[in-house]
């Protein structure tokens, strides 16, 4: 009984304790402004236009009377939309309105009132059209960001019919008949080729954006939602997982144990915000790879370095066997641990920890050791965003050897940290950097790229204002990855 009463505040604790447990702390963060959104607005209003200009209104005919109809080829001809709004709607929703817009219509006729009988096509205008729509965003099983939910109301104040042709004056009366017919099959196309285009045609843009993806031969990036987005009347900020991981085994990655970014800023039309945990996973990932590598030998030896080196080791070099004397120098360097990333207000930086050994090769024989050394490193590095790739660019600063055989070794080998620093800023540095300047792709549909880059240092993670820029036109995007669809739902969203 004392047992049970010593473990129920513990049993009371549980599921708050799971709750922290299932909350990931994210490596990576986009946040889109109001200003972003103007910018979306615009290339979405082109979008709808075009989607409402394929509007299909089925041959229709009838009698009233002894006026007879027959109305076919319906085509939009004008779309006049510009009074248009879309706005973040808390809390994860956005509101995309049309007010006072109009549509215009032709289409052929062919009518029969009493012995007369004409036909000839007619001009039509649909005045005051509103269309509300609103477009609930979340995260689907995969993490990707998808509109999960999209409702619409139009309306069409009133419509006018103008008609030509020698009849114009007896049955002109009759247009208020024809209008309202065509007022209400008009209207009820409109929601029907919206939610078509939200759920299916814009899906299949934000099906473009990376969430789990090779980056290379050895690595790959995750870009998983961790939850839905936290839509406010101003911003939509995202939470990704931001981690990279070793493709043979996508299961081994690093622990997030860093601090969480943040963005507080609205100016821009969008804000990166990239924890040192982003960069740490990547690096860790291709430790796991065993990628972190190198080995120099023969002519890439520089001359004043190997001259330097056998001066060094003259005397271990002397006392071995005469056939490996004169055989070419190898420098074999590995990075002994996972590399680490450290973000401060000055900057990033990246500290290394390596093995550095030094062999004699002679042809067909065996590899004769002369030294191992441990060779530290801190790398500086400058954060590039060009178009929609994040790219890293490293200088070494700082550089330090000694021995792991001797005390009094590494006092011999100081004279060599300045032609071994040398030799890894002119050798080793170019071959990072030209590996790093592909860069790794953000999560952004296809078509829109990030323009006027600002990065921010801050204490454990940086920032990077931008705006906005479509290289692509919504349409030309979904054009591209349309898969084959039966025809649009028939009924109106509610």
């Amino acid at each position: 009984m004392v047992l049970c009463h010593s473990l129920l505040p513990f049993l009371l604790l549980l599921p708050f304790l799971g709750t922290a447990a299932a909350a990931a702390t994210p490596g990576f963060k986009i946040r889109m402004t109001a200003k972003g959104l103007d910018l979306v607005k615009q290339e979405g209003l082109r979008f709808v236009e075009q989607e409402l200009e394929n509007i299909t209104i089925a041959d229709f005919h009838g009698k009233e009377g002894q006026f007879h109809y027959n109305i076919s080829k319906v085509r939009v001809t004008h779309l006049h939309l510009s009074a248009s709004d879309l706005r973040f709607e808390p809390k994860q929703h956005l509101a995309f309105n049309i007010n006072n817009g109009s549509i215009s219509l032709r289409f052929r006729r062919q009518l029969l009132y009493w012995f007369f009988y004409d036909i000839g096509s007619i001009n039509t205008s649909a005045e005051g059209v509103h269309i509300h729509t609103q477009l609930e965003l979340s995260k689907d099983n995969s993490g990707r960001l998808k509109i999960s939910n999209f409702s619409c109301n139009a309306s069409i104040a009133r419509m006018h019919a103008g008609f030509s042709g020698t009849l114009r004056k007896v049955y002109e009366f009759l247009g208020t008949f024809l209008t309202t017919g065509m007022r209400y099959l008009l209207n009820q196309q409109i929601c029907p080729v919206l939610n078509h285009a939200g759920l299916v045609l814009i899906n299949s843009l934000l099906d473009t954006v990376p969430v789990r993806n090779p980056v290379d031969d050895h690595i790959g990036i995750d870009y998983s939602l961790l939850k839905n987005p936290v839509v406010t009347s101003d911003t939509m900020d995202m939470d990704f997982e931001g981690k990279f991981f070793y493709l043979g085994d996508e299961n081994k990655t690093l622990p997030n144990l860093a601090v969480e970014p943040v963005v507080l800023e609205t100016e821009r039309m969008v804000y990166l915000a990239v924890s040192e945990y982003f960069f740490d996973s990547a690096l860790f990932s291709y430790f796991q790879a065993g990628v972190l590598s190198m080995e120099i030998a023969d002519e890439k030896v520089p001359k004043d370095l190997e001259v330097l080196l056998r001066a060094t080791f003259f005397g271990s070099i002397v006392m071995m066997n005469p056939s490996v004397v004169d055989a070419p120098l190898m420098l074999r360097l590995r990075v002994s641990s996972p590399p680490s990333c450290a973000i401060k207000a000055s900057g990033m930086s990246i500290s290394v920890t390596a093995t550095l050994n030094i062999f004699l090769a002679p042809v067909d024989q065996p590899l004769v050791q002369l030294s191992s050394m441990t060779m530290e490193a801190r790398l500086s590095a400058k954060v590039l965003l060009r178009k929609k790739a994040l790219q890293v660019l490293m200088d070494l600063r700082r550089f330090r050897i000694y021995s792991n055989q001797s005390a009094l070794e590494s006092l011999a080998l100081i004279p060599l940290q300045g032609p071994l620093k040398t030799l890894l800023q002119l050798t080793i540095m170019p071959i990072i950097n030209e590996r790093t300047k592909k860069g790794v792709q953000i999560p952004l549909p296809e078509g829109m790229d990030f323009t006027k880059e600002v990065v921010t240092y801050h204490k454990g993670y940086l920032t990077i204002g931008a705006d906005l820029h479509f290289s692509k036109g919504l349409r030309e995007v979904v054009e591209k990855y349309r898969t084959p669809q039966g025809p649009p739902p028939t009924s109106v969203a509610a």
